[in-house]
């Protein structure tokens, strides 16, 4: 027997003992106990196929960037509907590619430059903004809308400078912003758009994914987004330009598009002139942008291969979940600022926020402790308002290297008074009732 044939034998038998390992130690369904049972924010879903994958890409021991990852980014583009979609090592990244893409000297004189203005918000994740303060443009932040949680698309003329180059937002808990007012006001105003779709990858606005709507569009495959990689993320656009540069800036800032382990895809490697470069300079080594290794593995590329063939339960599971929790809570609608879904969208959910209305009768706190104490999970809206974190302790009072326009009184109040809990595909019926009974019981008490 070939060596060969032998390794195919036992590749089989390893990926059929992979298949039921998992079904006998990681799908073991355990009761759900109220009060005892954690009922989590978020969390990984996933069966045999991501193990077999995850087992089967181990075994050729590529460990870059490979075959998997490449099916992986054809189906992401595939789903999305976009001309080019990279995969990277975290939605973190992902943030930082989008916008470092933007600053090229490829894009002319529309490229962000240092001191140019970003109109962004301050209440969201802290790697929206970190790309910004990092590169040493000027981020201006803009109120929220309480129902919606996205940014305000009325403040955006008063933001508005002869320096803006760009807005970059979020789609706030899985929710789209208004698409047509922000585009439009990109449009008329030449600024280009980045939207943040970490966490709403599937949701649609007018029929159209998010994410595919701006210049470059961003994702997280982080455990507790739609799907997961563990870490991951990617960066999608239908620009060529700038899906070249994406690339570019991904794999170390190279020219050579050349996949990893081939060499000369354009034929014409030992044979041109690039900069002051010695004249037929290997092709493999001229970086035309500053950039960096923010690829994943191949092992991240055959979970998340996995993971695409289950996105659209995950999507609808969410959305039901959400859907329950807005019926069920409905009556308290005295209490609470209830989420509500941007007009013409889909929304395809992160998580249930809710607000504490200011005359409620007890406060977030409160209710978080109760809930916390009750075993159930939850979370404020993320960084809530950055600018009061820590890391903006050297720039509060040093105003050119940040602009706010208004006070921010939605932003505050969302940070002060919100929190939300999970909605998330691995959340039993009997969980959400527990949720639902242990906020009336504490509503009740006051």
């Amino acid at each position: 027997m070939s060596q060969t044939k032998e390794g195919d034998i036992l590749r089989k038998e390893i990926l059929q003992s992979s298949a039921e390992y998992c079904r006998t130690v990681h799908m073991r369904e355990t009761p759900f106990i109220p009060g005892v049972s954690r009922v989590p924010y978020a969390g990984r879903i996933f069966d045999e196929q991501e193990l077999v994958n995850l087992v089967d890409a181990s075994l050729d021991f590529w460990l870059t960037h490979g075959c998997y990852a490449d099916e992986f980014e054809k189906k992401l583009r595939g789903y999305l509907n976009v001309k080019s979609a990279f995969a990277v090592n975290s939605g973190s990244s992902a943030n930082l590619l989008a916008f470092m893409s933007l600053t090229s000297d490829s894009l002319g004189v529309r490229r962000i430059k240092r001191g140019d203005e970003i109109i962004t918000v301050a209440a969201g994740f802290p790697t929206t903004v970190a790309p910004i303060i990092q590169y040493g443009a000027v981020p201006v932040f803009v109120d929220i809308d309480l129902e919606t949680l996205n940014l305000m698309p009325d403040a955006l003329g008063a933001a508005l400078s002869p320096k803006t180059k760009a807005v970059f937002a979020a789609h706030s808990m899985g929710n789209p912003f208004d698409l047509d007012k922000v585009t439009g006001f990109c449009r008329d105003n030449n600024l280009w758009l980045i939207e943040d779709n970490c966490d709403a990858l599937g949701a649609t606005y007018k029929n159209r994914y998010t994410g595919t709507f701006g210049d470059v569009g961003t994702s997280s495959f982080y455990p507790a987004h739609h799907i997961t990689m563990g870490e991951g993320g990617a960066v999608y656009t239908n620009s060529e330009l700038l899906g070249k540069i994406v690339l570019s800036l991904r794999d170390w800032g190279r020219d050579c598009c050349c996949p990893s382990g081939k060499d000369n895809t354009c034929g014409a490697r030992f044979s041109r002139q690039f900069g002051d470069l010695p004249f037929g300079y290997d092709h493999k080594y001229v970086y035309s942008n500053f950039g960096y290794n923010l690829k994943i593995t191949e092992m991240q590329g055959a979970v998340g291969c996995a993971q695409m063939g289950k996105l659209n339960d995950f999507i609808a599971a969410r959305r039901k979940n959400h859907q329950f929790f807005s019926e069920a809570l409905a009556p308290l609608a005295d209490r609470f600022i209830l989420p509500k879904a941007q007009p013409h969208s889909e929304p395809s959910w992160f998580g249930f926020f809710l607000s504490v209305k200011q005359d409620a009768g007890f406060t977030r706190d409160d209710i978080v402790k109760h809930m916390e104490a009750a075993n159930i999970q939850t979370r404020p809206l993320f960084a809530g308002n950055i600018i009061k974190h820590p890391c903006f302790d050297s720039l509060r009072n040093a105003p050119q290297t940040h602009r706010v326009i208004g006070d921010l009184t939605n932003t505050d109040f969302a940070m002060n008074n919100g929190f939300w809990f999970g909605v998330y595909p691995g959340m039993s019926e009997e969980m959400l009732c527990y949720i639902v009974d242990e906020i009336f019981k504490f509503v009740k008490t006051r």
